[in-house]
């Protein structure tokens, strides 16, 4: 079977990709460079479960195939929760993973180190083309940290700090990241809610 995963982010697909091979699915995970009159599709939800949702139903009726599609971000406490949904786009319209990271830093400018509590946050959206679908969740805690560490991942990886490995996000392996992420989790909590979903299609 194939599913169609609703996001032209590279490093995304190839984390999703290595979690759906660790899970040993027999899934063909096809990203949106396979459709390429598929692109932005805009995120007008105010939570990341409707903005996860609109995604996978565009996609799903789009490709005629089962769709998955995540919102996912970066929840900062001293912030009040920001940035939240717009964790792509802190920076403004034309956004980058500089861009956000240091606007994130100028933010914090002054908060202690342990204040500056943090969450990344995912939702899963799974869509068939006849709108039945189901959403799974995964959270990883963390802090923000005072100056970018490391040099793998994406987005906020290098400012993302976990006590428990005592590495930033950017720091990690691409295992070690698997295991502690949002999406690791929340592909975990889709793996246990699949098979049901699965044999309701039938």
């Amino acid at each position: 079977m194939d599913i169609v995963v609703g996001t032209g982010n590279k490093g995304k697909l190839e984390e999703i990709r290595a979690l759906f091979n660790e899970m040993g699915t027999q899934f063909r995970i096809l990203g949106l460079d396979s459709f390429p009159d598929l692109q932005n599709i805009p995120e007008p939800g105010r939570t990341f479960e409707e903005n996860a949702l609109h995604k996978a139903r565009t996609v799903a009726w789009h490709t005629g195939r089962v769709s998955l599609a995540d919102d996912s971000g970066l929840e900062v406490d001293a912030l009040g929760g920001e940035p939240g949904v717009y964790s792509a786009r802190y920076s403004g319209p034309e956004a980058t993973d500089e861009g956000n990271m240091a606007k994130l830093l100028d933010r914090l400018e002054g908060v202690s180190f342990y204040r500056r509590t943090a969450r990344f946050r995912c939702v899963l959206a799974v869509c068939t083309l006849q709108g039945k679908h189901f959403l799974a969740r995964g959270v990883w805690e963390g802090i923000i940290t005072l100056q970018r560490r490391g040099d793998r991942g994406f987005g906020y990886d290098p400012v993302f700090y976990d006590p428990d490995l005592d590495l930033a996000a950017a720091e990690m392996t691409m295992a070690q990241k698997n295991e502690r992420s949002h999406r690791g989790r929340a592909l975990r909590d889709f793996a246990g809610k699949w098979p049901d979903f699965a044999e309701s299609l039938s």
